[in-house]
């Protein structure tokens, strides 16, 4: 199976335009149709996918026992997965920095809305090198 990403927001920026080869935001125009949706606390709903079209070209840890970290020797990434998450990064702190409300979910196909965590996550706190998702959570995010 897949990871599936989702932004939530109050922009009404269109953030296809913010799309590339590693990166791809696609409008939820159905919100019916996936459970998670409705765990998402503003009205602009974006899933986003990766160079593989599902989420899993990002940086995922399936707990949050590590946190937020850099990449580490012992624990190998793919270039391409680094490259997309600060990309990812970038759109976020930009939303934030214009002032927007910003939510990530970052769910593993087909858990159900009770098996997601929500966390308060704070941008400023948290460098574009050491981001990542966590399997099955909502980030409820801050500059």
């Amino acid at each position: 199976m897949c990871y599936e990403v989702y932004l939530s927001t109050d922009s009404q920026e269109d953030l296809t335009t913010r799309n590339s080869e590693l990166v791809r935001f696609k409008r939820v125009v159905e919100p019916r149709t996936d459970p998670g949706i409705h765990l998402l606390d503003f009205p602009n709903h974006w899933y986003v996918g990766s160079k593989s079209e599902c989420s899993c070209t990002f940086r995922h840890l399936h707990s949050t026992e590590l946190g937020f970290g850099e990449p580490v020797e012992w624990y190998p990434e793919e270039q391409d997965e680094l490259e997309a998450t600060r990309e990812l990064y970038a759109t976020l702190t930009s939303l934030l920095s214009s002032g927007y409300q910003v939510n990530l979910l970052d769910r593993w196909y087909g858990a159900q809305p009770t098996d997601i965590t929500t966390l308060n996550v704070s941008l400023g706190d948290v460098p574009a090198n050491a981001f990542r998702l966590f399997e099955n959570h909502k980030f409820r995010l801050q500059k």
